[in-house]
């Protein structure tokens, strides 16, 4: 946990791809300190990299065994990690992090 009024220097690394059949941007975000400190040797296990994205899939119909470009739209798959709990041994999520969640896809969707 930050304190208030702090501010955290975060790094947000990024893969694209396209072809064909689809298009993909996945990304993460990561603590400048923490990078920093794995960088200068410190221990990597204790970096989560928690990857975040989409993936839009064109919508095309077959027609006649054959594949048509003409597509009526597309299929999009987004996907989110988050960290709920530091605590390696927790079997439980506060409630607040499920309304945390909660809130985070309903605006992202929004």
């Amino acid at each position: 946990m930050q304190a208030i009024g702090s501010t955290r220097r975060m790094l947000v690394l990024q893969d694209t791809w396209t072809d064909n059949s689809s298009s993909m941007m996945m990304y993460v975000t990561v603590d400048m300190d923490s990078i920093n400190l794995v960088m200068s040797g410190g221990e990597s296990a204790y970096l989560p990299l928690l990857p975040s994205g989409f993936i839009i899939h064109p919508d095309v119909h077959s027609n006649n065994g054959g594949i048509s470009n003409e597509g009526s739209g597309s299929l999009l798959t987004f996907t989110l990690q988050i960290l709920l709990s530091t605590l390696p041994t927790s079997n439980k999520l506060p409630m607040e992090s499920v309304v945390s969640v909660s809130s985070l896809i309903t605006e992202t969707i929004q």
